[in-house]
């Protein structure tokens, strides 16, 4: 599993993240952050050319895989925009208390092993006021396909690189001690297990 983690996962993880109908999803909640940011989980960069250095003064980009790593150092992105990549786990963010405007994640919450422990991180880094803005797939509305992710996950997991594909994404976010503020859900097109879309904000409690 080293070989298929080193070099199989990162790229295939950058093709399936990539496809268009995330990168549309990308492009509705990415461009709403402001100040200083934080990205959990920046990948391989998919996120870096849609933040705007006109209303972003500094982007801390979070990834603990060094191969995705190298490959968001290299992603397009403004030439003015200002980041620093960290490669560290979401559960060890090691920024201060209440120095971030908004933190992003997106298509990373399936992934992290503590998820409860990252939300509560990236809750402490927000100042009072600030946002977490997300857009995430998860468990699905319709009791079919629920059924047919549970049975899938244990499978799927070791494959995708931890990825889940039920997760319960808005009572992750709300147990970490965030009330959401907006939220849409839909099918993508394509593979229905892993589908349902979660996006929206949510403010610190």
């Amino acid at each position: 599993m080293g070989w298929y983690r080193r070099f199989v996962l990162p790229r295939a993880v950058h093709w399936a993240c990539g496809l268009d109908t995330h990168m549309r999803q990308r492009a509705k909640v990415v461009p709403q952050a402001r100040g200083r940011v934080l990205e959990v989980g920046v990948g391989s960069g998919l996120n870096l050319a849609f933040y705007d250095p006109s209303v972003v003064t500094k982007l801390w980009a979070l990834e603990p895989s060094a191969p995705l790593l190298r490959m968001a150092e290299r992603a397009p992105r403004a030439a003015a925009l200002d980041v620093e990549f960290i490669g560290l786990p979401a559960e060890e963010i090691s920024l201060d208390d209440a120095s971030v405007d908004t933190v992003v994640v997106t298509y990373t919450l399936c992934t992290i092993p503590d998820v409860g422990a990252a939300l509560r991180h990236m809750r402490r880094v927000l100042r009072p006021g600030g946002r977490l803005l997300f857009c995430e797939h998860g468990v699905a509305p319709d009791q079919r396909v629920r059924r047919w992710q549970d049975r899938l996950n244990p499978v799927w997991k070791p494959l995708a690189g931890g990825c889940n594909l039920n997760r319960p994404i808005p009572a992750l976010i709300e147990a970490a001690g965030f009330r959401i503020t907006k939220l849409d859900t839909m099918y993508l097109p394509g593979w229905r297990p892993a589908a349902f879309n979660y996006w929206g904000e949510a403010v610190p409690r």
